[in-house]
């Protein structure tokens, strides 16, 4: 059985992720992302499932610089989970006068609360599960959770199925240190961190790199350096696996082009999208290619 750290307490999203990612696991919340991810460097636990990019927020900050500093982590799998909260109560409670959760989460049912609970005043907390507590430990009414976390704490469900844009979904990883990787399936993403040279034009050519390989982009976040101010580093997800030449041949031109170029994982898909493959920019062709150029070399020009 491993062990799995996941972005906790329990209750939360990235909890009901992990039974996805790691069902008959031994399943270990972690205070925050960073401190999810650092159980694996340590080796503290085999692999961490943390959130990655929400449809309706946009990508997790935390996640992304989690991967991009200190020792190199890769993803081997990921799920995508419908978001729709529950909100609870402690028992006995009468009147809401605060609602507490996770930012992203209050984002996702502002509209909502607006209509429902007209008079109660958000309160951020640190994850949705911390909300929870919090309402368990009356220092708030009710709080915004994902619904597993009725298991987890003794409250009443005011409401469930709540959620502002009715198909909202977030994407979790499951990360580990780097070695054998899963094996291409046709349906697959690979990850990368860029840091380019800061000049005119430069994610143009780390973009080209890919376009000009027929190989299509499924997020792209920019996030600062952390060392000078107007310098980021540019977060790539697209279609295809490492193990394929085309990738390859993709991912050795952004390395020369690259300051630093960290990878962060291939993987299947969870939605199972095949990837979208250009005339002449599939693997055969690249192989062709690369046979073509040692047939030259040899001076065989038949």
């Amino acid at each position: 059985m491993a062990r799995i750290a996941y972005f906790g307490p329990q209750g939360t999203f990235t909890e009901q992720a992990a039974r996805v990612l790691a069902a008959g696991d031994e399943l270990v919340p972690a205070e925050t992302i960073r401190l999810a991810l650092t159980a694996v460097r340590h080796g503290e636990a085999d692999a961490a499932c943390v959130p990655v990019e929400n449809s309706v927020e946009g990508a997790v900050t935390a996640t992304l610089d989690g991967l991009s500093d200190a020792d190199p982590l890769v993803a081997v799998a990921e799920a995508i989970l419908p978001v729709h909260f529950s909100v609870l109560k402690r028992p006995g409670t009468t009147e809401i006068r605060t609602v507490a959760s996770h930012p992203h989460a209050l984002a996702q049912v502002r509209d909502w609360l607006e209509a429902n609970l007209p008079g109660a005043t958000p309160v951020a907390s640190s994850s949705t599960a911390a909300a929870a507590v919090g309402v368990h430990a009356g220092d708030f009414d009710a709080a915004v959770t994902a619904p597993v976390a009725v298991e987890h704490y003794p409250l009443e469900v005011v409401a469930t199925g709540v959620a502002d844009v009715s198909d909202a979904r977030t994407r979790f990883l499951l990360v580990r240190k780097p070695g054998e990787l899963p094996e291409p399936t046709g349906a697959d993403r690979t990850s990368i961190v860029a840091a380019a040279v800061n000049r005119t034009g430069t994610l143009a050519e780390l973009l080209t790199e890919l376009a000009s390989r027929g190989i299509n982009l499924t997020r792209l976040d920019a996030r600062p350096t952390r060392d000078n101010f107007g310098e980021y580093r540019f977060f790539i997800d697209f279609e295809g696996h490492v193990a394929e030449p085309r990738i390859i041949d993709a991912l050795a031109a952004l390395r020369r082009r690259c300051r630093n170029l960290r990878f962060l994982g291939s993987h299947p898909r969870a939605d199972g999208i095949r990837s979208t493959i250009e005339p002449g920019a599939d693997n055969d062709s690249f192989l062709d290619a690369t046979a073509w150029v040692d047939a030259v070399r040899k001076g065989d020009l038949a």
